[in-house]
């Protein structure tokens, strides 16, 4: 078995690989034991990425040929990340330098005058240089986070407001019109959200969607558009879009539609109001077939300042845990790269990330987080397929999956401030595992 660590020590990252051979000792390992059960398989994974926020085009524009270099090599080249998943916003997100939309016409009803310059700015050539840089497409997820002012109960991008009833057959062709316009310019559209964060009203591009609005825009206005531009064969709609706790809630409104039930394709959600995988593992349950896809978190300076590099590695590997074993499928991070305050964000929302890059002193910075996400990304591989776990102990979190390949990989993490040791069956095997406080592993064989 190979086995690869990552943990801090005294503020040093520590990252090393070996080879373990499989324990001969006597020792009773059944009362300390991580198990995986491969006879019990679930959901199957499609893969891991990032969001391509304006504001990661953006500080990608400023880096020096190396340093994007060496950004697009670590999260899609060979023996990197192994990214293929990525999220972009249709229209402005809070992440990027200003609002803006495609169409801020009130009287282009016919949406004659769409332009999508403005949002291909700084996004476009990211999304370009990391297909290239893979050698291959990435899949992309679109989302808005509002219509045009124009089309708002509150003639406003921000602070909630509502999509006006009579708009929502133009707002729906909207959306169709950018997704083209996407594909049509070279990325991979898979996945579509109506709303971001319908629950949310922000000091930034926000629109409140309630359950039975969500159903009735998708029903009525949004599927009819996507397959009125073809795009039905293309795109899985997710509903809901954020924080986990009221998934289900959402699921059972929308799913109950029979028009709705076969066409829907899951369910993508958030992280920020805490765990609530028991939410996420009824829908997984309820909905046999309908994928779960994380579409996105990030560490909050307001909440875990700064410097907590490793609380907010341990937060993701907590979290990438939780969905997998929970039934989620995709799993894709916030921004790729912000700059040295966090952004850049039009209203000051500044957040983590896994590399930010230092416009002044011009140095590109890898966080503990990208090692930690890495243990899931670089050795889960799409196609692969989520196994059974047993643990002795929630001191130990751990998740398993079989690659395509034939090899299993079980991530482990000890959430702790004290060191964890005990025993790994893996493959009938079983290995002596000691991980230091904080540490995360993934154990391959």
């Amino acid at each position: 078995m190979k086995l690869y660590i990552t943990y801090m020590n005294n503020g040093e990252r520590i990252s090393r690989a070996s080879e373990m051979a499989p324990d001969a000792s006597d020792a009773n390992r059944e009362m300390r034991l991580v198990d995986v059960i491969p006879q019990m398989s679930y959901q199957i994974i499609h893969g891991f990425g990032g969001a391509f926020t304006e504001a990661a085009g953006y500080v990608y524009s400023l880096m020096d040929a190396a340093d994007r270099a060496d950004l697009l090599r670590t999260y899609f080249g060979p023996g990197g990340m192994g990214y293929t998943w990525g999220r972009t916003s249709i229209d402005s997100s809070d992440f990027g330098l200003e609002m803006y939309c495609a169409n801020d016409d009130a009287t282009d009803l016919g949406l004659k005058r769409m332009d999508f310059s403005r949002g291909d700015r700084y996004i476009l050539p990211l999304v370009r240089d990391a297909q290239a840089e893979a050698g291959r497409s990435i899949h992309m997820m679109l989302t808005p986070w509002s219509p045009p002012a124009w089309m708002k109960t509150n003639r406003s991008r921000v602070r909630g407001g509502s999509l006006r009833p009579e708009c929502a057959p133009i707002w729906a062709e909207y959306i169709c019109k950018y997704v083209a316009h996407c594909v049509e310019v070279g990325m991979d559209v898979r996945l579509l959200s109506a709303q971001n964060e319908p629950h949310a009203v922000q000091t930034w591009d926000s629109c409140i969607m309630h359950d039975d609005e969500e159903r009735d825009f998708l029903k009525n206005h949004l599927l009819p558009a996507i397959r009125r531009h073809g795009l039905d064969e293309r795109l899985a709609l997710l509903i809901w879009d954020h924080n986990k706790q009221h998934a289900l809630q959402r699921a059972e409104v929308i799913m109950a539609d029979p028009a709705l039930a076969d066409t829907v394709g899951g369910v993508a959600f958030h992280w920020y109001s805490g765990d609530h995988f028991e939410n996420l593992a009824m829908v997984w349950e309820k909905y046999p077939g309908k994928r779960l896809v994380f579409s996105e978190g990030c560490v909050e300076h307001s909440i875990w300042g700064t410097d907590a590099e490793r609380v907010g590695a341990i937060k993701y590997a907590h979290e990438y845990i939780g969905d997998l074993n929970a039934g989620a499928d995709t799993l894709i991070d916030w921004n790729l790269v912000v700059d040295e305050k966090g952004g850049p964000n039009h209203v000051g929302n500044y957040c983590d990330a896994p590399m930010m890059y230092d416009t002044v002193n011009r140095v590109l910075h890898k966080k503990l987080s990208l090692d930690y996400i890495g243990h899931f990304s670089r050795f889960i591989y799409p196609g692969a397929v989520r196994l059974g776990v047993s643990r002795y102990s929630p001191d130990i979190e751990v998740t398993a999956a079989r690659n395509p390949d034939g090899s299993v990989a079980a991530v482990l993490l000890n959430p702790t401030d004290r060191a964890q040791s005990f025993f790994l069956r893996l493959k009938d095997d079983y290995y002596a595992v000691a991980l230091p406080a904080g540490a995360i592993a993934t154990c391959v064989a």
